[in-house]
């Protein structure tokens, strides 16, 4: 349906330079360059709270040869990641947006940090997903945000996205990937003991004045970072906005249809609006882009990433990627179901599916993939074979759940005994038993486990090569030798977690050009229409080469529509929507 919109009515609306739909890392990478350059920036958010799924992540960025490599000795060549990229994605290799990205990375990201409050530090040991393959590297490329003290966004820490409990301890402390393996080796290392009770010791203090801890890790410390600078440069953050229809004039988009509370308007933007929206993961369409294993599927991605982004795009004949590797992000993820209803998930990467004395089995009892590969290969394997493997059962042995936990259970000394009355965590004095419980082939599971345990006691995996390759060793745990994957499970009793295929979010989004302009169906440039993040068409083809891989090229797009718009606004001045605008209000999301 058109209606009409005229700038002599009484609402006329707001102007901006920029509007910004989504709060998640490309969109605050996109809100921060606009305002760092002076340009006047709207940034909307549906929901209540700023940061988008990016807020919920383990904040990594990928990307090729930063400042921080560098400095670091590990200056690589551009070639070689496009060998590594073209060996990971195969025929869906993009060379325009993949050389966009080389070439850009870091560029994006030295403006990012010379301009606002953004710090990453290089993981002096992070290797490629498939560090086998031509191109690949064991460091250089992935960055961890360094920690940020969430006070210093002062009355918007409320409205930054908490992470999940699952993802919490003691209710409200934030932990990253080293404060973890920390907290792993606490009886082991004086050095982790110190780090733990330092940590302690600060959120025992916030807690006396704050409802959560203020040290921010991860995502949580990305996104603040990021919204410290926008709210101080200006930009105008609007959260409960919801973005009904694009303003179209000649064919331009011009702003955005907004509703907030009670009142619809028009909203216009003189260089362009970007789409960053978080894709369509969560939307009522998802399902039929996935397989279907006749199971239930869970996806990490907010409740409100729906699809908007491709439903306002549709107005005006946006592209929409097609024949992707994967049109999700895959991870697995197991669900406590709480006594009022909710439902908790927990996305399993990096805590235990690779640790020694872990295995996944499916229903008839056996091993089915290298559990220490990544969380997107392991949720193929689970694909595989019709959907045979989904769900699946994590299992392990006492040991290994006090040295390292399991899912949502934690290790020695917390009590998990809630997990188990839930019906979350499986508990059995027997192989037999708890087979029977989780309704496993006892039989098969006996002797998947005789083989494993004989095969790890000489450090082995003949079957999956568990811990075969430098990431596998790097995710499991670097003081268990001879494998740092690989230990028998014996030691009663055994514990169970079920998984269930689950994303991180979608990949297929609109398709753009190197400057993240949409592009419309015959590949022409949409003018004033950019997207970044989940809403763009993935540049890996819905592959996963390595840990931030959403998050890098999010910011570098990001980046780039900024510096598009603000370009083409320096180099010819835009008019101000004038006369009438004509407001598409378009349908509902068909993925």
């Amino acid at each position: 349906m058109n209606t009409t919109t005229s700038l002599a009515s009484a609402d006329a609306g707001q102007t901006y330079d920029v509007i910004v739909l989504g709060s998640g890392a490309a969109g605050f990478a996109a809100a921060v360059t606009a305002s760092c350059r002076g340009l006047k920036v709207l940034l909307v958010e549906k929901t209540e709270a700023f940061g988008g799924t990016s807020a919920i992540s383990g904040g990594a960025v990928w990307l090729h040869d930063t400042d921080q490599a560098r400095a670091a000795g590990h200056h690589l060549a551009a070639e070689q990641m496009r060998d590594y990229l073209k060996a990971v994605i195969g025929p869906g290799y993009n060379p325009p947006l993949i050389d966009a990205f080389i070439e850009h990375g870091r560029e994006a990201l030295h403006y990012l940090e010379t301009h606002s409050e953004l710090k990453y530090s290089l993981r002096p040991l992070s290797p490629d997903y498939y560090p086998d393959l031509p191109g690949g590297t064991l460091t250089g490329r992935a960055l961890e945000i360094d920690e940020y003290d969430g006070r210093r966004l002062g009355e918007h820490f409320k409205d930054l996205k908490r992470p999940p409990d699952g993802m919490l301890l003691f209710g409200g402390m934030m932990v990253n990937r080293v404060d973890i393996q920390h907290f792993l080796s606490i009886k082991r290392s004086p050095k982790s003991l110190w780090h733990c009770l330092k940590l302690l010791t600060r959120y025992a203090i916030d807690r006396l004045s704050h409802p959560r801890g203020t040290r921010l890790t991860v995502g949580n410390a990305l996104i603040a970072r990021l919204a410290t600078t926008a709210l101080a440069n200006g930009v105008d953050l609007w959260l409960q906005a919801t973005p009904e229809a694009l303003i179209i004039e000649h064919g331009r988009v011009r702003g955005v249809q907004i509703s907030r509370g009670a009142i619809t308007r028009p909203v216009f933007a003189r260089g362009g609006v970007v789409l960053a929206m978080g894709g369509f993961a969560a939307g009522a369409h998802a399902a039929q882009q996935r397989p279907d294993t006749g199971s239930e599927h869970w996806s990490m991605s907010p409740s409100a990433n729906v699809g908007d982004g491709q439903r306002l795009a549709a107005s005006i004949n946006a592209a929409v990627g097609d024949h992707l590797a994967a049109n999700f992000f895959w991870a697995p993820v197991s669900a406590l179901h709480k006594a009022d209803g909710s439902v908790e998930r927990f996305p399993h990467l990096v805590t235990d599916r690779a640790k020694p004395g872990v295995i996944a089995v499916n229903r008839a009892g056996r091993r089915f993939v290298n559990e220490s590969d990544s969380y997107h290969c392991f949720v193929q394997g689970m694909f595989a074979q019709g959907g045979a493997n989904a769900p699946c059962w994590l299992i392990c042995d006492s040991e290994a759940l006090n040295n390292y936990g399991l899912g949502l259970a934690r290790p020695s000394p917390v009590d998990n005994s809630a997990l188990i009355k839930a019906g979350y965590l499986l508990r059995a004095d027997s192989l037999a038993e708890l087979a029977l419980a989780a309704g496993i082939d006892a039989a098969s599971l006996e002797q998947t486990l005789a083989q494993y345990n004989a095969d790890a006691e000489h450090g082995v995996d003949p079957l999956f090569g568990k811990g075969s390759t430098a990431y596998n060793r790097y995710m499991g745990d670097p003081l268990h030798q001879p494998n740092p994957c690989l230990k028998p499970l014996r030691k009663a009793p055994f514990y169970a977690i079920r998984l269930f295929t689950g994303d991180l979010g979608s990949a297929r989004g609109l398709v753009t050009n190197g400057q993240a302009n949409v592009l419309d169906r015959s590949n022409a440039p949409i003018p004033g229409l950019y997207a970044a993040g989940n809403e763009m068409n993935s540049i890996m083809d819905g592959t996963y080469p390595g840990p931030g891989i959403t998050l890098g090229p999010g910011l570098t797009f990001g980046y780039l529509a900024a510096s598009d718009i603000a370009r083409r606004l320096t180099s010819t001045a835009s008019p101000s929507p004038t006369g009438e605008q004509h407001v598409l209000r378009t349908a509902h999301l068909h993925p």
